[in-house]
């Protein structure tokens, strides 16, 4: 499949790989896919990103990514429905951190990996975001994955890193329609494109 991804969508995988690298996580997740599309420039998720004012708000997005993180990996809406059995999850994560410290229930703890090994491992949430990048590409006809797959696909998986986009106005139709010019619900089959890399 890396073989159908445009230059700047293997650069976002590269930068995800590079992400989770110096953050010393042993797999490379969603977030770090997302971190890595903040990077890029003149590319498709870039201009989406400008077009939904989301380009500078990238301290606000990972400060929401950081608290998911806090939450042991918890969406909102885990955490709402969670609630709506009687459990106060930020209670709970403030009584652990009083006893075992900041960050104690932080997801994505640093694993060592062999020292012959330079092989970072995606995790089901990444690969699965790269399929239906895929799947997204051959539906609206595209021959090649590009950066706007790629994000169309972050906002199309439930989780956090959708939930924050969407927190920040960045839906899969918002993105639909700033990538791809799609109206929401058709599936973004009008406006082929070849390269996936410029808007």
């Amino acid at each position: 499949m890396f073989e159908r991804f445009t230059e700047g969508a293997r650069d976002i995988v590269i930068g995800a790989v590079g992400h989770a690298d110096r953050a010393g996580a042993a797999t490379v997740t969603e977030e770090h896919l997302l971190l890595a599309m903040f990077e890029q420039e003149g590319t498709r998720a870039s201009f989406a990103f400008a077009a939904l004012g989301l380009a500078g708000r990238r301290a606000s997005v990972e400060h929401a990514l950081r608290d998911a993180r806090r939450r042991g990996g918890l969406s909102k809406a885990e955490t709402e429905a969670l609630a709506g059995l009687g459990i106060d999850v930020d209670e709970i994560v403030a009584r652990v951190e009083e006893t075992h410290g900041e960050g104690a229930l932080r997801v994505a703890v640093r694993r060592k990996r062999p020292r012959w090994s330079k092989h970072r491992p995606f995790t089901p949430g990444a690969k699965a975001t790269l399929s239906r990048s895929l799947r997204i590409a051959l539906g609206r006809g595209d021959r090649v994955i590009g950066d706007g797959h790629l994000l169309l696909a972050l906002t199309a998986r439930p989780g956090v890193v959708s939930e924050v986009l969407a927190d920040h106005g960045a839906t899969y139709a918002a993105v639909a329609r700033a990538v791809f010019g799609a109206a929401e619900g058709d599936g973004g089959a009008p406006g082929k494109i070849d390269s996936g890399e410029t808007p």
